[in-house]
């Protein structure tokens, strides 16, 4: 593996990391992404086929394939440009994949308006980790930002990331013949105990405003995570991951 060396914050490759790190747009449009860590690097050259670039400071090795180039660059440069607040000394660039089509089959998890990247990310992991399909419905944060990256654990390294409309999701599973339910707080819903929710796609909401009414109304079912009475509501994370759970253990 041959490496280069940047010494300059000017260099076009770090203003472009640094595009890339702060603009959704510019990384749909450059179709790459970047994420930081020598932690997730491990879990990208084991497991990302879209390594592209890596930066690295003097100290830092990691054995990385021929076909990724490798640059060195000052602590200066690599705290320039890392999202980190005390940066590990490794920032890497990805391709991003090609998209992933839905599959209707049951025990899906489809998530709707999940901005918070902590959430999305930590409900990723969740997923990688039980192995549930998990779904983007418009409205999420995007999953490759580097925040989602990063709290994900590199999930999104290992797992791919599926995005589709409540349209496409509801036509997909109608077709199939799974009932999509929502988690929702009214008096028909039906305790997720009792519900044979691994047979089921369900839909969590935002984090402020829970599932879209377009949704509640088309859906087939609504379900409630039991709780004390005066709390009034989940974490969209703490919810999905009871989900998940209540998916692969009945």
């Amino acid at each position: 593996m041959s490496e280069l060396v940047i010494t300059s914050r000017k260099n076009p490759l770090i203003q472009q990391v640094r595009k890339l790190l702060s603009s959704r747009k510019e990384r749909e449009e450059k179709g790459l992404f970047v994420s930081d860590g020598t932690k997730l690097l491990q879990e990208a050259v084991k497991y990302c086929h879209g390594l592209d670039t890596v930066f690295l400071t003097e100290g830092i090795s990691v054995e990385l394939p021929d076909k990724v180039k490798c640059y060195r660059v000052s602590p200066e440069i690599m705290a320039y440009v890392s999202p980190m607040e005390t940066p590990q000394g490794a920032l890497f660039v990805c391709r991003l994949p090609e998209k992933t089509p839905l599959q209707a089959k049951p025990g899906t998890l489809l998530l709707d308006g999940i901005q918070d990247p902590g959430n999305l990310g930590t409900v990723l992991r969740t997923a990688d980790a039980l192995n549930v399909q998990v779904a983007l419905l418009e409205g999420c944060a995007d999953p490759y930002s580097h925040k989602v990256v990063r709290s994900s654990m590199g999930a999104v390294f290992r797992t791919p990331v599926v995005r589709c409309s409540w349209q496409e999701a509801k036509a997909a599973f109608a077709a199939a013949g799974i009932p999509v339910a929502v988690t929702a707080l009214n008096d028909k819903a039906e305790d997720i105990r009792a519900a044979r929710i691994g047979e089921m796609a369900v839909v969590i909401g935002s984090e402020g405003q829970g599932v879209r009414q377009e949704i509640l109304n088309g859906a087939d079912k609504a379900l409630v995570i039991p709780m004390n009475p005066r709390c009034e509501s989940l974490n969209a994370a703490v919810a999905a991951a009871i989900v998940m759970w209540q998916m692969v253990t009945q």
